[in-house]
């Protein structure tokens, strides 16, 4: 899978496969969380189209787009699987000094 213009490259397996890399059991992402995930948004508005995405592909918007600490926007999500992301755009020049 390819996330975003600077094509970010995620490796994306089936769970027999992913098992024998990893070599463990398979977390049961409904009791726990394993990794979050979190990538850079370029602006609010690609937060929000990218929880839009989330919900038609079937995913799951955990904390919808929503504004922190003054200079940071994101929202986070669970992938069909159940893996967390987090996507966020930070305004640097809100930053508090």
């Amino acid at each position: 899978m390819v996330v975003g213009e600077g094509h970010f490259v995620v490796m994306l397996f089936e769970e027999m496969l992913f098992s024998s890399f990893s070599q463990n059991s398979i977390t049961d992402t409904k009791l726990s969380s394993e990794v979050l995930i979190s990538i850079d948004a370029e602006s609010r508005e690609e937060v929000d189209e990218l929880a839009e995405k989330v919900k038609e592909a079937g995913g799951n918007v955990f904390a919808p787009p929503a504004e922190s600490q003054g200079w940071m926007y994101g929202c986070g999500f669970a992938d069909l699987d159940g893996h967390r992301w987090n996507v966020l755009f930070m305004d640097f020049s809100k930053l508090p000094g």
